[in-house]
């Protein structure tokens, strides 16, 4: 499963990529830092123009360029890219945030944990219900 990661802090990016490589099923991850990126990638435009299509995103909301909602709604209103899965994977979790991000299509919304292991854990569960559990649509 190819994942792209829409993160900005390098801690996460690291621990999300750590969490990958331990899981038991064949994932391949990218990441990009921020908003504005997150849309060239999944459009295939510039320097991602030989990139694959994500199979899944985990997206973070506090991001630089684009904030993840910005990020969310274009690719929820894309007809081209609506279809794939996004996760949103922050550390953002009031009420108003997690309805916003239903309201704009998100599949999911998961709150960072403090604790390694309850991250390491998620990041798990994420991959094993996404990757094995749920068929996704091809292409």
């Amino acid at each position: 499963m190819n994942i792209l990661l829409v993160e900005d802090n390098p801690g996460d990016t690291r621990l999300v990529s750590e969490a990958i490589r331990t899981s038991r099923a064949p994932n391949r991850l990218y990441y990009v830092a921020d908003g504005g990126a997150a849309l060239m990638f999944l459009r295939r435009e510039g320097e991602y123009a030989s990139m694959p299509r994500p199979d899944l995103m985990l997206l973070d909301l506090n991001l630089p360029k684009k904030d993840g909602r910005e990020v969310l709604l274009e690719v929820k209103t894309d007809p081209t890219l609506r279809r794939i899965p996004v996760i949103v994977f922050t550390s953002t979790h009031t009420e108003q945030e997690v309805r916003h991000a239903y309201d704009l299509g998100v599949n999911a919304y998961c709150v960072k944990p403090n604790d390694l292991d309850a991250y390491f854990s998620l990041v798990q569960s994420i991959l094993d219900f996404w990757g094995t559990r749920v068929r996704l649509p091809m292409g």
